[in-house]
Order: structure tokens, then sequence, then C-alpha cells
């Protein structure tokens, strides 16, 4: 049994707090907290850059975002958005929110991400759009699902909750589609503590999700459009823009915790450690392991093995969202739609996985990994 205290999936990049003391002084001294201040700017710019993205509109937090996303791109009310069921439940939920029907796309089973492949069968005259999720910072198809797209005339929406910084062949993952959506909340690799943003290229869609984001309003005396409150506070980009500087060393502490893993769980009869492409620069957010039929245990009986000694793993994602009270009546939810889905839910299993996990612990997980009796 670990002693003292749980181990979790995750902790939070944190900066030193005499550099947050010092951005609270400057945020005091300015007197202004919300509303697009100065350090909100500051992390919009930076972000373009380390994102490789042309457009950043900092929110509130993901779900905000994502619901903005949503209705920035003017999908017509009622029509039909193929997505995964291998997701958290903000992404379909943002869906139905707007008055859109989610229909469940089944997953591939080496990056769980939406099959690429199964798509197009999906498609039907009331698809509008498709919402891709970059699982636990894999990237989707998105050459296929862009050609898909095209050929369809179908927007596309990108969850990248788990990529942060995730570049493909050089080219950051928030500029493929027409809006990504990035989380910056406590768990994520880099967080603003709540928070998100969404990235785009088309310049047209700044003043939109702008406007969007803050009530709709245009004016002191214009009201354009139905908007909501999706704003960043001054305190969340202070963290931001100090959290930013520090990113990298916790990607860096985290590959050796990956390697550590790597090395010492490869090769275990019945574990699959998924792999990303050659091509894709690794965001470091989780460290998923897959538990096949000839692992001596099931997966939920090595997540209670971790339990009993104060580790905490996360059975991510289980349940699917298709199994939700909410979505199962639906006719893309019924399981022989989404074999892979409804076999990889209870096969993967996330380690622990931040900069600072001891290495004692690391190697503790590795044996009961390799001699769960």
């Amino acid at each position: 049994m670990i002693k003292d205290k749980n181990i979790y999936v995750t902790q939070p990049l944190l900066p030193p707090l005499e550099q947050v003391t010092n951005y609270l002084k400057e945020i005091w001294s300015d007197k202004w907290l919300t509303n697009m201040g100065a350090k909100h700017k500051l992390l919009e710019n930076r972000l373009k850059d380390i994102l490789k993205v042309q457009g950043v509109s900092l929110f509130n937090n993901g779900t905000i975002a994502l619901l903005t996303a949503l209705k920035a791109l003017d999908l017509p009310y009622g029509s039909e958005v193929i997505t995964t069921p291998f997701t958290f439940a903000a992404t379909p939920h943002c869906i139905a929110w707007n008055g859109l029907v989610p229909v469940f796309c089944d997953i591939d089973p080496e990056t769980m991400c939406i099959n690429a492949d199964a798509i197009e069968k999906l498609i039907n005259n009331k698809t509008s759009a498709i919402l891709g999720v970059h699982v636990y910072g894999f990237p989707c198809d998105v050459e296929k699902i862009d050609m898909i797209s095209q050929k369809y005339n179908l927007k596309v929406i990108y969850d990248a909750a788990h990529s942060f910084s995730t570049e493909i062949n050089g080219r950051g993952i928030g500029s493929f589609g027409d809006i990504t959506m990035f989380s910056f909340h406590a768990t994520k690799l880099f967080n603003t503590v709540e928070g998100g943003c969404l990235t785009y290229s088309d310049p047209k869609l700044e003043d939109r999700i702008y406007n969007l984001r803050n009530f709709g309003i245009i004016s002191e005396e214009i009201v354009a459009d139905i908007g909501l409150n999706g704003k960043m506070n001054e305190l969340q980009a202070a963290i931001g823009l100090l959290n930013l500087d520090i990113f990298k060393e916790e990607q860096c502490k985290r590959a050796v915790i990956k390697n550590t893993y790597n090395k010492n769980i490869s090769g275990t009869k019945g574990i699959r450690i998924p792999q990303l492409l050659e091509n894709t620069t690794d965001s470091y957010q989780y460290y998923p392991i897959v538990i096949g039929q000839d692992y001596p245990i099931t997966r939920d009986e090595l997540y209670a093995k971790f339990k009993s000694i104060n580790i905490m793993t996360r059975k991510y994602f289980y349940p699917i969202c298709s199994d939700y009270e909410c979505y199962k009546h639906m006719p893309s939810s019924c399981k022989s739609n989404l074999p892979i889905a409804n076999d990889m839910k209870n096969r993967v299993l996330c380690l622990p996985f931040y900069g600072d996990l001891p290495v004692d612990i690391c190697n503790k997980i590795c044996e009961v990994i390799r001699d769960p009796y």
C-alpha cells in the first residue's frame, strides 16, 4: 500500500507562487479583472505562436468554447453531427445543447479516435458536420476527414482537449478543420485553472466568435446575436502566461515517465501500449494501456488492484457516451453499430502520468502490471 496519500492520474501544473503574486499585484494595480484585459490579449497572441495557428479566442472553459464553436458555424437547427462515443461527456452535450443531433460513429482500434473509414456510411441529407476528438493526444485521420468534408460540403470541428502543442508534420493540430477546441482545465498539461480556447484559420470567424462569447454585444447600444458569457478573466490568463513558460519542462519530465513505463511494461503479455504515428508529436497528456484478453486479469480487476494500494488509475472512457441515459435510445447508440468502442471501453486504463510522479511509485505501478497477483 502507498502511504500518506493517494496517487492520482495527474497533478495540475502550477507556476511558482511568487510569480503568481507578482502578476496579482499588477492586476490589482490595473483594476481590470475581466472583459479582455491586457493579460488576456497577451495570452491569445502567445498561443497563436505556440499552437501554430492563425486565430485564437480564449474562453472561461473548454465546454463553453465548444458550444460556441458549433454555434459560430451556423449549422442548421436539428441537423446531425457525426462524432465519437469514446470521449468526455462535453463533446455530445455541446452538440445537443445547440439543438443538433449527435450521431455516434465507431472508433479506430489503434488510435481510439473516430474511424474515418466509417464516417461516410452515416452521412445523409441531415448531416451538417463532423466533430472529431483527438483522444489522449492521438490525432484523428485529419486528411481523410478533410476529403470527406469537401466531398459532402460538411463543417469539421475538432475537440483537442488532450492535444495541447501536438503537431502533424510540423503543422499545429489546431489548424485542421474549421474550428478546434483546446481545454485548459486544471487536469490538462497546460492549464489556466479553468479555461480553453478556439483556434481557426478563417478571419471571418474571429468577430463572430468574439460576439458570441460576449453576449452578442457589438457596442454599448447594439446586441446583434444571442450570445453567452464565455470570457476568460485576467487571473486565469495570468496563470496561463506563467504556465506557458514551464509546460515544455513538464513535457520533458513526462517523457521520462513515459520511457520508464515503456521500458518496464513493453512486452508484458496482454498489455498493448498505443503508439503515435512517426510524423506526430506527443502532447504527453495521458498514458493509456490496453488490456487484452490474454492478460491474467480483467481491466476492472487491475483497476481495483491499483485502488487497493491507493493508486488511482482511470477507466477512461467508461462508460462511453452512447451508454448514457440521454443518448442510449438513439439508433446510432446501438452496440452492434459500435463494436470497437464497446470493446475498448472495457480494456483501456490510464496510468498516473505527471512530471513529479515519484520514481518508486512509477516502478511499483510497473511491477503490478507485470505481476498483478
